[in-house]
């Protein structure tokens, strides 16, 4: 099983390879992969003592980014390294993080990996979720590094429970020292594929965005965008979610909409749907602000803030197998959440629902229709945006859990 997981390797660099082609984030990811060993060379010396913490992509940074400070205040003199697999990740933490280390994970190949680790010696290592990389843990443990798991989600149809997936599974047995599960049901799971060293902590998320409601959320002109009426975000919006806006904005009564698209690229569609629209970026340079009920955020870094200006939320990404964004920041804020149901990994969208913090829909007009609803039903949405708020203000400190675990 090892060769054809080396085979893998293989093919996952060729693949990237070709749509570096194509993909202009793909080709400079390939090209500052390359970079990664000369960067921790440059950076770190063999007297030096390294946290390292590895997220997959953005939100995986931000889930383990509350365990990270933790551990940089227990550990004030210790290097930090950060390192990622996709560019979505690494791209936008780089250009607010320049205390700690950058760079992506070299592609898991035993020669490339194991000069790496040798380079970082860490004393700790945690990777966050679920991303795994069998060369990776077994250098790591040969360093003697402590290797932890933390916001582990297992579920029935991973490869893990495949049969050949567990030769894997006997990886992780070996190499990592205590897996840090969101739910029981992640516990269970994995206790049944024989890894019994773990313990729920819950989801740092959590954590993340209690720390995120408690910091200055100014953004310049919303307030006076919203003015006196309510403000209906939508959040990391798709193609359906704009199909929503449309039916909102032609029905819905004392409400502004905003909309932050996931993907830049589809602000000029959204001028186009909305003609009316302004651009955020238009804000900025007119000194009268326009009158218009629709404003679309065209810059990146906004979103949870925007949330704290919001009375009721839609978060993209649920009505198709793109995978739900996070509904926490909004929730966070005390703002019941709407959203597609397709967010299987997702067991807080569940959580949410059950404390009718918000509701999920499989059709995109059945949603428009719940949000009217709402819009005009005051005290259902004071209900709901309580229980959107105590949903979150009530979850356990996950960080202070898993620290605890990590210094004992």
């Amino acid at each position: 099983m090892k060769f054809l997981y080396n085979i893998s390797i293989f093919h996952l660099e060729l693949a990237f390879k070709v749509l570096s082609w194509f993909n202009d984030k793909i080709k400079r990811g390939l090209e500052v992969r390359k970079q990664s060993l000369k960067i921790v060379k440059s950076k770190i010396k063999n007297e030096d003592n390294v946290l390292w913490m590895h997220a997959a992509s953005l939100g995986e940074y931000e889930q383990g980014l509350p365990v990270l400070e933790k551990l940089k205040e227990k550990y004030p003199n210790h290097k930090v390294l950060i390192t990622f697999f996709s560019p979505s990740g690494y791209e936008n933490v780089l250009k607010k993080n320049k205390e700690d280390i950058l760079c992506y994970l070299p592609f898991d190949k035993k020669s490339t990996i194991s000069e790496f680790v040798k380079a970082v010696h860490p004393e700790i290592f945690f990777t966050v979720k679920y991303d795994f990389w069998y060369h990776l843990l077994e250098e790591l443990k040969k360093q003697n590094t402590k290797v932890f798991v933390i916001s582990a989600l297992f579920y029935e149809n991973q490869v893990y429970f495949k049969s050949y997936g567990k030769w894997f599974v006997n990886e992780l047995k070996k190499n990592v020292d205590w897996i840090f599960h969101q739910t029981e049901k992640s516990l269970s799971l994995a206790q049944k594929l024989g890894l019994t060293k773990g313990s729920v902590s819950g989801d740092t998320r959590f954590d993340r965005v209690k720390q995120i409601k408690n910091r200055d959320n100014f953004v310049e002109f919303i307030s006076d965008f919203k003015a006196d009426k309510k403000l209906l975000v939508f959040g990391s919006s798709w193609e359906a979610e704009e199909k929503m806006a449309q039916i909102l904005s032609q029905k819905l009564e004392n409400f502004k909409i905003l909309i932050a698209p996931h993907d830049l690229k589809r602000v000029q569609n959204l001028k186009q749907i909305f003609p009316k629209a302004i651009l955020y970026s238009e804000l900025k340079s007119n000194y009268q602000l326009p009158n218009t009920n629709i404003l679309i955020i065209d810059c990146i870094g906004l979103l949870s803030k925007l949330y704290s200006y919001a009375d009721i939320a839609i978060v993209g990404g649920g009505f198709h197998d793109k995978g739900l964004h996070n509904i926490l920041e909004a929730a966070t804020f005390g703002v019941p959440v709407v959203f597609g149901n397709q967010y299987k990994k997702n067991p807080e969208a569940d959580a949410l629902i059950a404390q009718n913090g918000g509701k999920s829909f499989a059709q995109v007009e059945l949603a428009a229709d719940f949000v009217l609803e709402l819009s005009k039903n005051s005290n259902l949405l004071q209900e709901m945006s309580e229980n959107a708020g105590n949903f979150v203000h009530f979850q356990p400190n996950s960080s202070e859990i898993i620290l605890e675990k990590i210094l004992a």
